[in-house]
């Protein structure tokens, strides 16, 4: 079968992408010159430089960088190097992402993925720390109910000592974390 077109960068989103496509798309590294279609999946400091490489021919996965003339499609998942079912995933297009609110909407995406997933991986590690083994999948269902609950009711889902405004449990909480982690903790149930 004919290569419909590449994919440059072997990063998590680039391989992801790669096979779930399979044979229709060849993965390449960043620096490879392909002729016809290219799909952009490199890192954001290398995009202007292969963007001029493939004037009128390429796609960014870009979800902060708006380059004029350069169309973007901006996932809005968390990749990990193999395919999945992407269905219902949003895809942030450039249009629908007015320019100037690119980096707006990637750092709300940050907030939701990247920073949650630190403080999943910091509670797991304080946890950890401390000799406190959870059983079964650990705090994995306490995420995915809190995850359900937002989707299903919006801050309405949220549960805890700050949307109760318990100000002895919080205080208590607080008190047990490392300083770190403890104005993490504070000024997050604050906002």
């Amino acid at each position: 079968m004919a290569k419909c077109f590449s994919i440059l960068g072997r990063g998590r989103a680039g391989r992801a992408l790669a096979a779930a496509w399979g044979d229709r798309v060849e993965l390449l590294p960043g620096t490879a010159g392909p002729d016809g279609l290219v799909l952009l999946a490199v890192p954001d400091s290398a995009l202007s430089e292969c963007c001029a490489r493939f004037p009128g021919r390429c796609v960014h996965l870009s979800g902060s960088l708006d380059l004029e003339g350069v169309p973007s499609a901006h996932p809005l998942t968390s990749f990990d190097g193999r395919p999945r079912d992407w269905s219902g995933t949003p895809l942030g297009l450039t249009g629908p992402v007015a320019a100037g609110q690119k980096a707006l909407y990637h750092a709300c995406a940050v907030l939701a993925s990247g920073h949650a997933a630190t403080l999943w991986l910091g509670a797991a590690a304080l946890l950890a720390q401390a000799g406190i083994v959870l059983p079964g999948r650990g705090l994995a269902p306490l995420v995915e109910a809190t995850a359900r609950n937002i989707e299903r009711h919006g801050a309405g889902g949220r549960t805890g000592p700050f949307v109760r405004g318990d100000a002895s449990t919080i205080a208590r909480d607080a008190e047990a974390l490392p300083e770190a982690w403890r104005e993490v903790f504070l000024r997050l149930g604050r906002l």
